[in-house]
C-alpha cells in the first residue's frame, strides 16, 4: 500500500448547493398539486442532497482522513478544512502529530555478558497513512514492539563500559548509540509508514544483582588505568631528566649510577606519599 491523494472539493460550495437544492425542492413540492410530474424531480433533488451530505467531512490540523469506498482505498485527505468527498465513503481519522514513546525498562546482556537495565525514548510520526492503517494491524503497538526489539539488539552489540578510549560503549557514547538505534529502528518501521525523528537513552545502569560488584570492578580498572598513566609519565620524565643532566653538565653516568638515579626518580614520582631525602656525605677516611 502507498498513500495517494483522494478526490475532494471545497465544503462551503456544497453548503451553497444544498441551500439551492432545498429551495428548489420545496418549491417543486408545493407545485406538485398543479404539476404532478414535479414529484419525480423533487425526489431526485432530495437524493442529490443526501449524496452531498454523505460526502461531507471535516479534517482538523495535523490530522488526515483516509477514504474507503466499499472496502477499497481511494485516497487520503491531508489538508485541513471542510470538504466534500466521495459519497457514502468511510472516512477514517488518523493523527499526524509527533508522538513520544517511552519504552519499558529492559534487562539485557551487553557485549561482555553483563546484565544491564536500559530504556529509551522514541519520537516518531506517521508519514504514510496507507501503510500505517493497512500494512500493520496496529501501527502504535507495532512501534512499541519494534522499538524494544531494536533496543535489545543494539544493547547486546556494545559493552556497557571500557577504559579503552577507542571502543564504543553504551555509557561513554550515548549519542552515537542513540543514532545507531534510530537508524535501525527506521529500517524496522518503514513498513508501517512511520518516520523516526529522534531516539534517546533515558536509563542505563547495571542490573541490581551485579551493581555492587561492577562498581568495585570499575574502581579497580580506574586505579590500574591511573597507575599506568603515572608510570608512563614517570618513565618519560626520568628519561628526559637523564638526557638533560648528561647534556647540560657534561656528565657521564656509569650503569650503576644510572640504575640508582632511575630508581630514585621513579620512586619519588610514582609514590603517593612524600619521599624522605637522604644526603650522602661521602666515605672520607682519616689517614
Amino acid at each position: 500500500m502507498k498513500e495517494k491523494k483522494a478526490f475532494y472539493v471545497n465544503g462551503y460550495l456544497s453548503i451553497l448547493m444544498l441551500l439551492v437544492i432545498a429551495v428548489v425542492s420545496i418549491f417543486f413540492t408545493s407545485m406538485i398539486v398543479y404539476i404532478p410530474s414535479l414529484l419525480i424531480i423533487s425526489i431526485v433533488l432530495w437524493l442529490i442532497g443526501a449524496l452531498i451530505i454523505s460526502g461531507i467531512t471535516i479534517v482538523n490540523p495535523n490530522q488526515a482522513k483516509v477514504i474507503l469506498f466499499f472496502g477499497q482505498y481511494i485516497g487520503t485527505i491531508r489538508e485541513s478544512g471542510f470538504f466534500i468527498t466521495v459519497p457514502f465513503a468511510q472516512k477514517i481519522s488518523l493523527s499526524l502529530k509527533v508522538r513520544n514513546f517511552n519504552s519499558s525498562l529492559l534487562k539485557v546482556n551487553d557485549l561482555d555478558g553483563n546484565p544491564i537495565e536500559i530504556s529509551a525514548v522514541v519520537v516518531f510520526k506517521v508519514v504514510d497513512t496507507a501503510k500505517a492503517l493497512f500494512d500493520v494491524a496496529n501501527y502504535h503497538q507495532f512501534v512499541e514492539i519494534q522499538s524494544e526489539t531494536a533496543l535489545r539488539h543494539i544493547a547486546s552489540q556494545y559493552p556497557y563500559d571500557t577504559f579503552n578510549e577507542d571502543d564504543l560503549t553504551l555509557r561513554g557514547n550515548t549519542t552515537a548509540i542513540s543514532d545507531e538505534l534510530a537508524k535501525e529502528l527506521q529500517e524496522r518501521l518503514a513498513v508501517a509508514g512511520v518516520e523516526v525523528l529522534e531516539t534517546r537513552l533515558n536509563h542505563l545502569a547495571y542490573a541490581t544483582e551485579i551493581a555492587s560488584a561492577m562498581l568495585q570492578r570499575q574502581q579497580a580498572k580506574a586505579i590500574l588505568s591511573a597507575r599506568q598513566t603515572i608510570v608512563e609519565g614517570a618513565v618519560s620524565m626520568t628519561q628526559m631528566a637523564l638526557e638533560q643532566i648528561e647534556a647540560g653538565q657534561d656528565i657521564a653516568f656509569t650503569d650503576d649510577r644510572k640504575v640508582q638515579l632511575i630508581n630514585n626518580l621513579l620512586v619519588s614520582i610514582i609514590t603517593d606519599k612524600g619521599t624522605q631525602p637522604v644526603i650522602n656525605t661521602g666515605n672520607n677516611k682519616e689517614k
